[in-house]
């Protein structure tokens, strides 16, 4: 027999989700079969599996310890994948910077060239940096991972640096989700645009996708499969070429904000796909200066009442003064 006491980390999911996770190599007509004789139960009672979970309750399992290990097919630690983990700590750990850290949420400053989430088997990310993070902290163990796997809640391109948001727990990943889907938190991102951007700016559209080219298309109506999309744009200091400038996000769609200063004629400097190839060209720029400059939280209450009315900021990246220096000249 084993007991598993559930942690901040799994609180808030059903029970027979939280088993499918831990019991890797069985399926759903089996862990119910489990409950339904009491192999398998919460709180020392037989459980029907919808249940969710609270921080304290403990899940027992009468099972020998061998067929427990054997179904969950337990990571050992020099797999593989906790191999990666630990790589991608290593490698990213000088250059990705805590900006805010409490028990639900870590909160990072992402350097330009990495990638939020995973794009090929191999590569590496800042949701395979979190896990390694957490592992050398102590604040996960490979066990746990069965049944979380720690992740970023929003998404910044490869090429945009600044705030990012991890879920350390279930519930951390579950609120940062939900407020950033019902746009609680106000996101702005600082960059340079080509030409004199001299005026604020409130702009409304439509964008369409195209996953096979992973590019985005702006109008001005309706068009099929298209989502509304609002973006504010804020002028800080203009140059004579170039302007530097403050986003808001108030929409949170692929490529918003690089294509949407593209279709009011002042594209984003150093950006390729949406942008002015001849004018990156002349001013140096391999990549889009685009930065998630800001995050403004809205009033938190709870486990989540440390980051009520929050204002983080992202230090920019050295290229940015930089470019605001030539572009001063």
């Amino acid at each position: 027999m084993r007991i598993y006491t559930i942690e901040s980390l799994e609180a808030n999911q059903r029970l027979d989700k939280y088993l499918r996770k831990l019991l890797k190599k069985v399926g759903n007509g089996y862990i119910y079969k489990m409950m339904r004789k009491r192999s398998i139960t919460l709180n020392g009672k037989k459980a029907a599996g919808n249940e969710i979970l609270k921080v304290g309750d403990e899940v027992k399992l009468y099972m020998k310890d061998e067929t427990i290990d054997d179904l969950m097919g337990l990571l050992p630690k020099d797999s593989p994948a906790m191999a990666e983990y630990k790589e991608a700590f290593e490698e990213l750990k000088k250059i990705i910077k805590v900006v805010y850290e409490d028990d639900n949420v870590v909160i990072i400053n992402k350097p330009f060239g990495v990638l939020s989430q995973k794009a090929e088997p191999n590569d590496i990310s800042c949701n395979e940096w979190l896990i390694g993070y957490m592992l050398d902290k102590n604040s996960i163990t490979p066990e746990q991972l069965h049944t979380f796997k720690p992740s970023v809640c929003n998404r910044l391109d490869k090429n945009t640096s600044g705030l990012l948001i991890c879920g350390k727990t279930l519930c951390g990943s579950q609120v940062m989700s939900e407020i950033i889907k019902d746009r609680k938190v106000r996101k702005f991102y600082r960059t340079f645009v080509k030409g004199v951007f001299d005026s604020k700016l409130y702009v409304n559209g439509y964008l369409k996708k195209d996953n096979f080219a992973n590019k985005v298309t702006i109008s001005k109506k309706e068009v099929p499969d298209s989502d509304r999309i609002e973006t504010k744009f804020i002028p800080i200091e203009c140059g004579k070429y170039y302007s530097y400038i403050e986003v808001e996000l108030i929409t949170g769609k692929t490529h918003q904000i690089r294509a949407h200063a593209a279709s009011i004629g002042h594209p984003i400097l150093g950006d390729y796909k949406y942008g002015d190839k001849n004018f990156n060209e002349i001013t140096r720029r391999k990549h889009q200066l685009l930065h998630a400059y800001r995050l403004e939280f809205p009033k938190m209450e709870g486990e989540f009442e440390n980051l009520s009315k929050k204002v983080l900021i992202a230090e920019e990246p050295i290229y940015f003064g930089t470019a605001l220096k030539r572009m001063r000249n």
